[in-house]
């Protein structure tokens, strides 16, 4: 049972606000954060702006990349709901993401089912029913489970699963599963261009609106509990552990979801998209634009594709160690990553309730 929010409440700020105070010093966010300023609204209408306005100015070819970004930004969200507010390191989460990807190829090619009301839900099913699995493994046991334990237990699931599709046959083995049919709404196919764009788009949009109506709900307060001070939230009789696995649950259906979409604007699957790499590119994109805030995440997977892309192009040799060292110097001057420019860390964390105003804006 959810408890008063006003109880929560009390911790979460307490806590954020302890760890909050080196942050909140930096920069002109400190000072907008002070002065009670919503900034993160502002972002999030920027954004969207420039993503409905996108297709009008970019060439085909770039379009194309701009989708593939807006399904990777998806699967970030996912991330970003597990780690950013539960506190939950998922090295995993690409198991999620390939594991539906490759169930919806295969009732395409098996079935033939390429229906969107079909594969999409049965691609949302399949990330769910795999973190319902992994996560009940690793989080529900007896005792609390470390952060380590949690971290190496999903790395080895989403290794385990990339060694295990490498050597099905039935899956395609290393050449995955190639030539897999579009996504279909009656006689109509969703093809590469801005019918997918828009597509993805507006699934983006709407997971989102339902990520920030969740991260701001009573369960989002708990879930900011167990970000800044599990013991505290136990304290008050909070099932940590319960809300960490739903949670996790959560961020595997909208990770199954995204790798539905990958799979059929790609128009195949392959082991990499269960693996430890894919798994790792996630949380670089969070890292990188600011975990917790869930814009953050579709902001760091935009610059860091857009960046790769741009210097593969030009420095075809040396691009990933460009971008390692950007990544790098980000990680280290920006821990906060780069939203924490723009938002400070008491909007980072979030307000709940008409009460939480007067606790924002007190010294």
């Amino acid at each position: 049972m959810l408890k008063p929010m006003s109880v929560v409440r009390q911790a979460v700020v307490a806590d954020a606000g302890d760890e909050a105070g080196g942050a909140m010093a930096e920069g002109a966010a400190a000072g907008q954060a002070a002065a009670g300023r919503k900034i993160l609204p502002i972002v999030e209408v920027v954004v969207l702006l420039a993503a409905l306005l996108a297709p009008l100015v970019l060439q085909d070819y770039l379009t194309v990349f701009a989708t593939r970004v807006i399904i990777l930004a998806l699967f970030a969200l996912s991330f970003d709901l597990v780690w950013g507010y539960a506190g939950i390191m998922s090295f995993g989460q690409a198991l999620f993401f390939g594991s539906a990807g490759y169930g919806v190829a295969l009732l395409a090619r098996d079935l033939d089912i390429t229906n969107i009301f079909l594969v999409l839900p049965a691609g949302t099913l399949i990330g769910l029913t795999f973190a319902l699995l992994l996560g009940g493994f690793l989080l529900l046991g007896r005792h609390p489970s470390s952060v380590i334990f949690v971290s190496l237990g999903t790395l080895t699931g989403s290794y385990a699963a990339d060694r295990l599709a490498r050597g099905w046959y039935y899956l395609g083995g290393q050449n995955g599963i190639p030539s897999i049919a579009p996504m279909s709404l009656g006689s109509y196919e969703f093809t590469e261009g801005p019918s997918f764009y828009y597509l993805v788009l507006g699934i983006l949009v709407v997971v989102y609106l339902l990520c920030r109506f969740l991260v701001r709900s009573q369960f989002g307060l708990a879930l900011a509990g167990l970000r800044e001070n599990e013991q505290r939230i136990a304290f008050f009789g909070y099932k940590a552990q319960h809300l960490k696995a739903i949670i996790f649950a959560i961020g595997g259906a909208i990770a199954g979801l995204a790798g539905s979409l990958y799979a059929f604007h790609e128009g195949f699957v392959w082991p990499n998209m269960v693996g430890v790499v894919v798994s790792t590119q996630v949380v670089l994109y969070v890292l990188f634009g600011g975990s917790g805030t869930l814009i953050g995440a579709v902001i760091g997977t935009v610059i860091v594709e857009g960046v790769s892309f741009w210097l593969s192009d030009n420095y075809r040799d040396i691009w990933p160690i460009i971008l390692g060292l950007l990544l790098l110097l980000v990680i280290l001057f920006r821990p906060l990553g780069l939203i924490s420019f723009v938002l400070g860390e008491r909007e980072r964390v979030g307000s709940f309730g008409a009460s939480s105003r007067g606790t924002r804006d007190a010294p």
